[in-house]
């Protein structure tokens, strides 16, 4: 009785193995080889993330603190913006008005 794969391709264990380590004389080298590179593949893409290139990873560092300046630019805008209405009502309420528009109705 033969085994399925001799029975399917006619071939045999040594067929399952890569045509370059049958052709050289230190398979177990090139296998503990192999082991390692898949080994440092497997820590960098834990310690780089999951992309396949970790040198074209983008830095977030630009991003957050572009973020962080256009979010107290807007702060910023909106307290200034409260600060006039105030201070607005402040002076209507002192009477003052404002300077370039005459509260006094122009006589005749």
């Amino acid at each position: 009785m033969t085994s399925p794969v001799a029975a399917e391709g006619g071939g045999s264990q040594d067929d399952l193995v890569p045509e370059a380590f049958r052709a050289t004389s230190n398979v177990e080298q090139y296998v503990l080889e192999a082991d390692a590179l898949r080994r440092r593949q497997l820590r960098s893409a834990l310690l780089y993330g999951s992309s396949r290139f970790w040198r074209r990873k983008q830095r977030i560092w630009p991003a957050v603190i572009f973020g962080v300046i256009m979010v107290a630019v807007i702060c910023g805008v909106i307290a200034l913006i409260g600060a006039f209405d105030r201070q607005q009502e402040v002076n209507e309420l002192r009477g003052r008005g404002n300077p370039l528009f005459s509260q006094s109705v122009p006589s005749e």
